[in-house]
């Protein structure tokens, strides 16, 4: 028998040192946006995941759905764009059932698809090197166990980013954080509790259920609770058919230490997901014969750890003013969401919400550490206040918050500096980087001087030059206040809607102002007509309104209630036009949300009847869909569409638009961004399905043209069968010419060919 001593046998473990420029910690969303924008900007990224998969909470083994800025449709134009909005984009093409197993490979394939990216999956980083004194500290290097494969591998890199969620890495390296409830002095916060105390959101653990066809019984486990004996079933929402995040509330461990006492947190959850399958399955009082437990997660999904301290805390008073930051490098839009300590034993509310009028801006100096000088941070521990952390700790927006993190920390590699030099003095370079690359930063333009589009004359073939919406479908009783959002360029006179009229009546229509451009909202009434108007069908009534802003904005159109009048909804929609119904009657039980109605994004509600407008004219022409709006700086809506849309496309016949310059440029790269729609609300596991795989008003199929010095239109690159929103196309060599021309053949079925920004550089850059 070989005996070896405990020395000789650590001596022969493997033990690895990796390299990078960066490292990551944290495998989940924000960690995965953060390690594929600094691999795109040429840095060499590890990315090191304790888990078998990446995807964090979002993953298939806690499955909770991916929500964001849109906040299931709260806000309007508000999905993220650049890396999280091409996971969106690409699993709702790829999966749209929602199954969490394919959601789990589009992340990894997205990882994967970056060469620069080294991935350690089930590799446990425990141990930090840092050094300096408390305000000034460097990480050295982290190490971390591989399970399963006996390896001992010490990353060193300039610069670390901690997105494991609980701050651990940032923890070990002596980075100074928050834990708990900040008193409401300290911030000026309304939710605030007086005093400081210890308390965090709870953890969840989820289950799905499945009709297996035939009738299964359930033997309940012994440590399974009598939820009867709990105040579970009269102050929450059960129902045999739902499962998965319908259950969120199955929350507890506010009032513990969220991660010393996981274990004794994860057995009191499984204890009541047991306990409410018995008492679905075994009360008498649900029609659940045929159903069956299909899956049950196996770990916490935590919602509150540590926070570290940046440079800047985002309090409350930020979200809810949305308050303008120099340094915003990304946006979010979700509520803030605080849940009560008790969780699902609790006699309040299972949420109470405090919602923006729209999205709210994230400075980048919340995410890097105050104290550790190559160190940031991402996801749910970044710089923020526990009430701000309520709305900024959902997946989607620590996504966005990854990216921009990954974007500050490749180029402080690539500097040589750190991440504060970074913001100090190179703080546009890195907002600039950022929407290079598709990210968003709400109302900032893009001002990149090696852009060569920015100096070039646009024209197209057409462009959609007025607003005349009339493809009626269903009709809709007035018996409610309801609205139309509609661009105003340069100017309204005039407007009509399509009417039954049951009886002579009159009908009032008022002109609200959003106030803030990122708005949806009425804020300030402009002007109010009312029409006398006889009985009939289908009839175009006209009211006399008239609105010459100073600048292009939106219109929020309100249709005063009206039991003797029917609108019209659309079969067809239009970009920058949307439809809002006044309901003050709460969406789901106050037992489970608290969502109060004196908020005006949740009394103005779309109701999932965003593509089907009310049928609607401007008298006057519209400049909202110019051409020179591919080149305008904008990539999104914002105070209107900021898209060049075609008149309707006839068969086969395409559209196209033209950049031309007064002197010949050499191009290298192209950049076409498609639209895809980012009002629309996309979720990646079972939430809903759209009707569509693909955005219709993504293009398809389309060639990009130069013209020689001769005069001849040479095909330079195609896209063919299309799905994605932000098309990248670096050429095989670089080309000459005065003129580069798009050429949109096909859509994924919106009639318009539309275009949201074309940009053109003489030199590759560094993306994709």
């Amino acid at each position: 028998m070989l005996i070896q001593s405990y020395t000789k046998r650590c001596e022969i473990m493997k033990q690895e040192l990796v390299q990078k420029d960066i490292t990551v910690i944290g495998g989940g969303l924000a960690g995965v946006c953060a390690a594929i924008a600094a691999a795109r900007l040429g840095q060499q990224v590890a990315l090191v995941q304790n888990r078998p998969v990446l995807g964090g909470n979002s993953s298939s083994e806690v499955r909770v759905w991916v929500c964001g800025a849109t906040a299931h449709g709260t806000n309007r134009y508000a999905r993220e764009t650049g890396i999280m909005g091409e996971l969106f984009v690409e699993n709702q093409y790829r999966n749209p059932e929602g199954n969490p197993y394919l959601w789990d490979l589009v992340v990894l394939e997205a990882i994967k698809a970056e060469s620069n990216i080294t991935l350690y999956l089930n590799t446990d980083v425990h141990e930090v090197e840092a050094e300096g004194n408390e305000t000034d500290r460097r990480i050295i290097s982290v190490t971390g166990w591989m399970m399963g494969s006996e390896r001992r591998i010490r990353f060193a890199s300039s610069i670390y980013l901690d997105c494991t969620g609980d701050g651990l890495i940032g923890f070990l390296a002596g980075a100074q954080f928050a834990l708990g409830r900040e008193s409401r002095s300290e911030y000026g916060e309304e939710w605030a509790p007086e005093l400081a105390d210890n308390i965090t959101l709870g953890s969840t653990i989820l289950f799905y259920t499945k009709d297996a066809g035939m009738p299964v019984r359930f033997v309940p486990p012994s440590f399974a609770k009598n939820i009867a004996d709990t105040s579970i079933p009269i102050r929450r929402v059960i129902k045999s058919g739902d499962s998965g995040c319908h259950y969120w509330w199955i929350e507890w461990g506010g009032e513990h230490d969220a991660v010393h006492d996981n274990e004794l947190i994860r057995d009191e959850l499984w204890s009541v997901i047991y306990g409410i399958w018995d008492y679905i399955k075994n009360s008498g009082k649900f029609a659940a014969d045929n159903m069956t437990l299909e899956w049950v997660g196996s770990q916490p999904g935590k919602r509150e750890y540590r926070r570290f301290t940046g440079d800047y805390v985002l309090n409350q008073n930020d979200i809810i003013e949305q308050r303008d930051f120099a340094d915003a490098v990304a946006f979010g839009g979700w509520s803030i969401d605080l849940h009560p300590p008790q969780g699902m034993y609790a006699e309040a509310s299972g949420s109470k919400h405090m919602h923006a009028d729209g999205v709210y801006h994230v400075p980048f100096r919340s995410l890097y550490s105050a104290n550790v000088n190559n160190l940031l941070m991402a996801g749910r521990d970044i710089s923020a206040s526990h009430v701000a952390f309520g709305t900024t700790r959902v997946m989607a927006t620590c996504a966005v918050i990854g990216e921009a993190a990954g974007t500050g920390a490749a180029l402080s590699a690539s500097k040589g500096i750190s991440p504060r030099q970074l913001h100090y003095h190179h703080l546009a370079e890195l907002r600039q980087t950022l929407l290079r690359q598709d990210a968003s930063i709400i109302g900032l333009r893009n001002s990149d001087e090696l852009d060569l589009a920015r100096t070039a004359a646009v024209t197209a073939s057409s462009t959609l030059s007025a607003i005349e919406i009339n493809h009626p479908g269903s009709n809709f009783p007035l018996i409610q206040d309801a609205a139309l959002l509609l661009p105003i360029d340069p100017c309204l006179s005039g407007f009509q809607l399509l009417l039954d009229i049951m009886q002579q009546t009159e009908i009032t229509v008022e002109l609200w102002d959003t106030g803030r451009k990122e708005n949806y909202v009425p804020h300030t009434q402009i002007a109010a007509a009312t029409t006398r108007a006889e009985a009939g069908q289908q009839q175009w009534v006209s009211f006399d309104l008239e609105w010459h802003p100073l600048e292009p904005q939106n219109a929020f159109m309100i249709i005063r209630a009206n039991a003797a009048v029917n609108l019209y909804h659309s079969e067809e929609p239009l970009n920058g036009v949307l439809i809002f119904f006044k309901n003050d009657q709460a969406h789901v039980s106050k037992d489970l949300e608290d969502h109060s109605t004196d908020q005006l994004v949740v009394l103005w509600k779309m109701q999932n009847k965003a593509r089907q407008p009310f049928c609607c004219r401007l008298h006057s022409a519209t400049a909202a869909f110019a051409a020179h709006n591919v080149i305008n700086g904008y990539h999104r809506p914002f105070g209107g569409p900021q898209a060049w849309l075609s008149q309707p496309m006839a068969d086969g016949v395409p559209e196209w638009l033209q950049l031309q310059w007064e002197q010949e440029q050499t191009l290298a790269e192209i950049h076409l961004t498609f639209n895809d729609d980012v009002n629309e609300d996309l979720v990646n596991l079972h939430h809903h399905r759209t009707p569509f795989a693909v955005i219709p008003e993504l293009v398809r199929n389309y060639r990009v043209e130069a013209r020689s010095a001769d005069g001849e239109w040479n095909v330079i690159l195609r896209g063919t069968d299309n799905h994605k929103r932000k098309c990248v196309h670096k050429l095989p060599q670089p080309i000459q010419t005065d003129c580069l021309k798009v050429v949109i053949e096909s859509t994924n079925g919106s009639r318009h060919a539309e275009l949201m920004e074309m940009r053109a550089y003489g030199e590759a850059a560094l993306f994709g």
